[in-house]
């Protein structure tokens, strides 16, 4: 039974918009590590097993605290919209399994090509699966003319055709094509959770409270204690068992990530429950819980070390305090309409998908014309300045891209 959808759902809330953009502009900046060097540890990735948390461990536990924040929306405004449960479930499901299909794309390529391959190259598969992936999600008219549609179906089908190409032929040192999700899996994995999640409970915080709480031990019950405290976690039942294979089949790991997502969601029902309030109210409550979460973190330390790897309790607890307090900031700003700066990076909150492929064009292109940057553009200092830019440039295309209606929307 569909319940009335409050008016303040339907609003587009630019807090999140910016809090996106921000995560989307600093993956794209950190993911570009690879090609520089001497880069400073605190923006880079920790080790495994290195008890330390650079810049680049706070972005994607960033963006799925976004992807959460985002979902109470997303499903309110289909209902305001007119649109059916049944509809929005497989609207849901769909959502999925594009961020697994364009998942699996992107991680079997990152191992690169087997050396005796030489059907393509590197550089022409990321080409090629781009193409799939607009031809199939691009964000098409929804009411096209007759001869539109049918040029929107057969460029589907030529899509489809590219990826089932690429499956088939696929070949890395690691073997054939295979199911591996890597980073937009993960976040589909925990968009359908939660979307799934919020379907059920709706803005109903006695649902979604518990949820979180549960996911939360899940991760602090789950997570090896640091090596002088043994080493194990606190329920570290005999392999296989049943609770650990009931985690796999809700895809939700040792519960971290999807923690972090829910508790998002429990942001989102917040900022609408409370939007009547005043404005320092608001603030002074939002970071108060920014402070708690980053004590809990300075607690859960003495326990497990500070990890991206493993998805360790005090990572999750200071990426939730720093997000809180990001999120806070920015709807300062926009309360305030000191949004100025915002078009500088708005297409990476807008066209975020597109955003994350654009820089395997890029990388194809350098690969298929031998260009590199100069040696001295590629240490330290003008290292980082090389990726800030690139990151920019990103950007700035996506938003031709936008301003062209070529954009990736699922």
């Amino acid at each position: 039974m569909e319940t009335p959808v409050s008016s303040a759902w339907t609003r587009r809330n630019p807090a999140i918009d910016m809090l996106r953009a921000l995560t989307m502009f600093t993956m794209i900046f950190v993911n570009d590590f690879w090609k520089v060097h001497d880069i400073p540890a605190w923006l880079d990735h920790a080790k495994f097993g290195q008890d330390f948390l650079g810049l680049a461990d706070f972005v994607y536990p960033t963006f799925i605290f976004v992807v959460g924040m985002s979902v109470p929306y997303a499903i309110e405004r289909r209902y305001a919209k007119g649109c059916s449960e049944k509809s929005t479930v497989a609207h849901i499901l769909l959502r999925t399994l594009a961020l697994l299909i364009m998942g699996a794309f992107i991680t079997n390529s990152e191992a690169r090509l087997a050396p005796d391959f030489t059907l393509y190259r590197i550089g022409v598969y990321w080409f090629i699966m781009a193409a799939g992936f607009f031809c199939i999600w691009n964000d098409w008219p929804k009411d096209p003319s007759p001869r539109l549609k049918r040029w929107i179906i057969l460029l589907r089908i030529f899509g489809i055709a590219c990826l089932l190409f690429l499956a088939l032929t696929f070949r890395s040192p690691r073997g054939v094509f295979n199911a591996s999700w890597g980073i937009l899996g993960g976040i589909g994995w925990t968009y359908l959770f939660c979307s799934i999640l919020y379907f059920f409970g709706r803005d109903n915080l006695k649902v979604l409270v518990p949820a979180w709480i549960i996911l939360l031990l899940v991760n602090l019950t789950g997570t090896p204690l640091r090596p002088e405290l043994g080493g194990e976690a606190i329920l570290n039942f005999p392999r296989p068992n049943f609770y650990e294979g009931m985690l796999r089949i809700l895809h939700v790991g040792n519960g971290g990530l999807a923690s972090l997502a829910t508790f998002g969601m429990i942001l989102s029902v917040l900022t609408e429950k409370y939007a009547h309030k005043p404005e320092g109210w608001k603030i002074v409550r939002a970071l108060a819980a920014a402070v708690l979460f980053l004590l809990a973190g300075l607690l859960a330390h003495r326990f497990w070390i500070a990890a991206k790897i493993g998805s360790t309790p005090p990572w999750i607890l200071f990426v939730a305090a720093e997000a809180i307090a990001l999120y806070t900031f920015f709807s300062f700003l926009a309360k305030r309409n000191l949004t100025g700066w915002f078009k500088l990076i708005r297409p990476a909150g807008t066209a975020t998908l597109t955003t994350y492929l654009i820089p395997y064009i890029s990388y194809g292109l350098a690969d298929v014309t031998g260009i590199v940057l100069p040696d001295w553009f590629t240490h330290g200092g003008l290292a980082i300045v090389n990726c800030l830019c690139f990151a920019f440039v990103i950007i700035a295309v996506t938003g031709l891209l936008e301003k062209l209606h070529i954009k990736l929307k699922i």
